[in-house]
């Protein structure tokens, strides 16, 4: 659906986006993940085409974004910081929105605000933070475009509206063609939603993934084997990210499968050994050491 294609970006002689290669596919939720500066606002403007790539190219259906009106009626971004009028209120926003977005539903607009306990006539000035998400996101998804690029969507949000959030998401999905795009510098507010996941830092791909896949191919095991010997065998023997001893418990970040790397440690005849679950945060952080960055402790 969306071929980003060696795509490059620099600003001032500084490089926002080196490079950076991926796929979007229909239907799917893509979680676009990294840290503050990582670039992803960039690409999120060019995959919208309100910006053009110094280099290569981002298509939509097979045909290039920038300066292409037709393939731009199709996509929606909703930037981190968009601009709503104080004066305004939600349903002078829906209007404006209609100019541009000619299948935008004033109906639909107006039952999620009911439903999410919004006044339509309110003035946006006194909006909260999240409030004024809340109707910068339900305006993007009723102008029922299929693709929708949301920079920092969950910021300013609480737990339960970042739920209400998601499940809109889903619906919409379920009832139409529908490709929601997040980035966020949060990964626990993607991995339970997301299909596929980019890792971006500096500007560059670090990783890009289906989420599943990303973690059946990374296991966390813990193991005590109580001789050095076979600790060194064990670690020889599997493909290590990271070790860690602490005490006599030596815990292994390996790729692999999980049943495959259990078989191996067993060899071992370990006194104990178990695998853990990892969270996308972990093996971001794994992922990015992996690639020689110092980094720890990132995100909130």
């Amino acid at each position: 659906m969306i071929n980003i294609r060696n795509v490059s970006k620099v600003f001032d002689g500084i490089s926002a986006v080196e490079n950076i290669s991926m796929d979007i596919k229909r239907g799917e939720i893509f979680g676009l993940v990294g840290t503050n500066g990582s670039g992803k606002s960039t690409l999120l403007r060019m995959i919208a085409g309100v910006l053009k790539p110094d280099k290569g190219e981002v298509l939509y259906e097979g045909k290039p974004v920038y300066e292409n009106t037709e393939v731009k009626s199709n996509i929606c971004f909703l930037a981190d910081t968009g601009y709503m009028p104080g004066s305004a209120t939600p349903d002078d926003m829906a209007k404006t929105y209609k100019i541009f977005y000619p299948d935008f539903d004033k109906e639909r607009f107006t039952d999620y605000l009911g439903k999410i306990g919004l006044d339509g006539k309110r003035k946006i000035r006194t909006f909260s933070k999240g409030m004024k998400k809340q109707v910068s996101v339900i305006l993007g998804i009723c102008t029922n475009t299929k693709v929708l690029l949301c920079d920092e969507t969950f910021d300013g949000l609480d737990p339960v509206m970042r739920q209400t959030v998601k499940s809109i998401f889903a619906t919409e999905m379920l009832d139409r063609d529908f490709t929601p795009v997040i980035a966020s510098h949060n990964l626990r507010e993607l991995e339970d939603i997301c299909d596929n996941i980019g890792f971006l830092h500096k500007g560059k791909v670090i990783y890009s993934s289906s989420l599943e896949q990303l973690r059946l191919g990374i296991q966390k095991v813990q193991c005590v084997l109580n001789d050095t010997g076979k600790e060194q065998q064990l670690m020889g023997r599997l493909k290590v990210i990271k070790s860690k001893k602490n005490g006599s418990m030596l815990t292994i970040v390996a790729r692999g499968e999980r049943q495959e790397i259990l078989s191996i440690v067993n060899e071992y005849r370990p006194a104990f050994a178990e695998t853990m679950p990892l969270s996308l945060e972990e093996i971001f952080i794994d992922e990015m050491e992996v690639s020689g960055y110092d980094f720890k402790d990132i995100f909130s």
